[in-house]
């Protein structure tokens, strides 16, 4: 049952060879490997002449996967696959020759896959011939030719199918490398085309840029660049800065008037690059944020009613960086503006009512008349550093051509005002809907360009003020003229001549023995007399206040429970007052 069979002559010996050689000729000229497969069962069927061919190629797991045929088959056979090491398949593949059988089912010298065989029973499969395929020393498949009766495979059919089979390898593994060159060319001409379009939005991107660059050269401010920006990329250019208010906008059209989507914003600052998505009306909005470094400068925000492409999208990001330099320019510029506004404060409060003329010569350069500025006010906002109330009170102060600046650790604004109560409500009200914290705001006005008492006086009435227990709130010192006396410069020395005709003794005695019978009794008449809540809050025992009081009496030199106090109080609570300005 291999190939030593019957040698007898068959006529025609020549006729087949040219059939073969013909046939293999036009394998050769096929490209496609579902065609080359078809073709090769086709001839194959042609030059043998049995009842059926097929085609078998191998997997990588070793299995036999029926791929073409020719012939009256069934669906189930075509679907057959032969498992590694069985049937004549795994024999073929095994030895890597020929081998055939007169009765497939009946040979006992095969090693039988019974799913397969009841495949061949079902076709009436009876003599089996097959060939391998071999490629470069590798078998990728194996060749046949069936009978559905017994019958015995000559010797010239057996070398005429092993040697159409050596060709159809050829043709095979030419065209899996034809296919595989045609899909390499398909990837490489993809990734040209995508290169290209790379190029084209690169280009596109760097056109914009350059665009913006001149506008920026040529002194353009983040408005003409908003508007340069829409003119090329159509929409709406919306440049916001670092707290999400607008810096400029350009472009008209439906989109303008829609604010661009808070989460959007917040995306592209955590992503750091463009983001985009579309709102419930059909907009287009887009999103990048500007950096210098770490720092966030603010976004560029787009808006439009078509979706934006990666071109598109790049352009925005590139754009970012030239806004970036802008803001950066005229940061720097108001940084050096807001410094120059900060020395010349400290100056006039420092140097007195007469202003140098080389003061008044860089007030008249930026606009400020120093003899319009007539109060002086200092705020301060819960959780916020001076530098940082300052720097809202730097943008007030170029609104009402005045100065702003940190004094002293203090955030201080000299400005003109007509009404400096309403001036001080209204400084309170915007710094409390910025920081959305509560604030305290205290205004002073001024006399005879004495800036420096109008200062002191607003700072220690600030001081006043909050020990009084308040913490948010916009007014003149005026509305705390009852407490002047602890924040007036001008009448310290009357302060200090009052508590020394009133307490004096007590704030010796204390400054000798290192004890504190001032707070005792500002705790006494802060719980109105009442000793056993006055001993609670001084943390002592009844029996010690007492004893305190009685020493007070001793120090005083008179029995003050049994006479009018009212004076008394008085001299503590602004002792306290002094206590706190001072601090």
């Amino acid at each position: 049952m291999n190939e030593r069979a019957d040698t007898t002559d068959r006529p025609g010996r020549e006729r087949e060879l040219a059939s073969l050689y013909a046939t293999a000729r036009s394998l050769t000229a096929l490209g496609d490997v579902d065609d080359v497969l078809d073709s090769i069962v086709r001839h194959a069927h042609d030059l043998i002449g049995t009842d059926f061919t097929y085609l078998s190629l191998l997997g990588d797991d070793g299995v036999l996967s029926i791929t073409a045929s020719e012939g009256t088959i069934s669906a189930e056979f075509r679907s057959a696959h032969i498992s590694p090491g069985t049937g004549l398949g795994g024999k073929v593949i095994a030895s890597r020759a020929a081998h055939w059988v007169s009765d497939y089912l009946a040979t006992k010298e095969l090693r039988h896959d019974p799913g397969f065989d009841a495949v061949v029973g079902n076709e009436g499969l009876v003599a089996l011939l097959g060939v391998p395929l071999l490629v470069r020393g590798r078998v990728i498949g194996a060749l046949f030719a069936a009978h559905r009766s017994e019958r015995r495979f000559r010797t010239d059919e057996i070398a005429l199918l092993s040697a159409f089979a050596d060709h159809a390898a050829v043709a095979l593994d030419n065209a899996r490398l034809y296919e595989e060159s045609r899909g390499a060319l398909a990837e490489l001409r993809s990734a040209y085309r995508t290169i290209e379009e790379q190029m084209a939005v690169m280009e596109r991107a760097q056109s914009v840029h350059e665009t913006l660059t001149r506008v920026v050269l040529a002194g353009g401010g983040p408005q003409v660049v908003a508007g340069e920006l829409a003119g090329q990329m159509g929409g709406v250019i919306t440049i916001l800065d670092r707290d999400g208010d607008p810096l400029a906008r350009g472009g008209a059209g439906e989109e303008s008037g829609h604010p661009m989507p808070t989460e959007l914003i917040e995306r592209a600052r955590g992503t750091g690059r463009a983001e985009t998505g579309r709102d419930k009306d059909g907009r287009w909005h887009s999103a990048a944020s500007i950096r210098a470094g770490e720092s966030l400068l603010g976004t560029v925000g787009w808006s439009r009613y078509q979706e934006p492409s990666a071109m598109d999208l790049r352009s925005l990001e590139l754009a970012t960086h030239v806004v970036g330099l802008l803001i950066l320019k005229d940061n720097a510029a108001a940084d050096a503006a807001e410094r120059l506004s900060g020395e010349l404060l400290t100056e006039l409060i420092v140097a007195g009512p007469d202003a140098s003329v080389t003061q008044r010569t860089r007030a008249r350069s930026r606009g400020i008349d120093l003899d319009a500025l007539d109060v002086v006010l200092t705020a301060e906002v819960e959780g916020a550093s001076a530098a940082e109330v300052v720097r809202r009170l730097h943008v007030i102060a170029r609104q009402e051509a005045g100065l702003a600046g940190e004094h002293l650790g203090r955030a201080a604004l000299i400005a003109p005002a007509e009404d400096a109560e309403a001036f001080a409500r209204a400084v309170h009200a915007r710094l409390r809907s910025e920081f959305g914290r509560p604030a305290l705001v205290l205004c002073e006005s001024v006399t005879g360009h004495d800036w420096a008492r109008a200062f002191s006086r607003a700072t220690g009435c600030m001081a006043v003020v909050r020990h009084l227990g308040a913490g948010d709130l916009g007014a003149t010192t005026e509305r705390f003229a009852l407490y002047a006396l602890a924040f007036d410069v001008d009448r310290r020395d009357e302060l200090d001549r009052f508590l020394a005709d009133t307490i004096g003794p007590l704030l010796d005695y204390d400054a000798r023995r290192s004890t504190d019978l001032i707070a005792t009794l500002d705790a006494y008449f802060g719980h109105d007399g009442n000793l056993r809540r006055t001993a609670d809050a001084l943390r002592v025992h009844l029996n010690t206040l007492l004893k305190r009081l009685d020493r007070i009496s001793g120090v005083l030199g008179h029995d003050w429970r049994a006479s009018d106090d009212l004076q008394l109080r008085l001299a503590i609570r602004l002792e306290r007052l002094r206590r706190a300005v001072r601090a």
